[in-house]
């Protein structure tokens, strides 16, 4: 079955880093967050977003070319 919201715990898990690292986005509110009660939850949704807003693109020579025309 996969879940929509994890815990803290699983999020770390999730994106293979501490719990530290999850609860410290949260704090710094890099991350959007659910509060249930006194429990935070973590949409699986989000912690993708978060990922896909980290990403890098490699260099090509097209993308230099085009970066270089646009300076000039």
């Amino acid at each position: 079955m996969h879940k929509n919201y994890l815990t803290v715990q699983e999020a770390g898990e999730y994106l293979n880093t501490g719990v530290r690292f999850v609860r410290r986005l949260i704090a710094e509110r890099r991350i959007a967050f659910h509060k249930v009660g006194v429990h935070v939850r973590l949409a699986v949704t989000d912690l993708d977003a978060f990922i896909q807003a980290g990403r890098v693109e490699p260099i090509t020579q097209a993308s230099v070319l085009r970066d270089l025309g646009r300076a000039a």
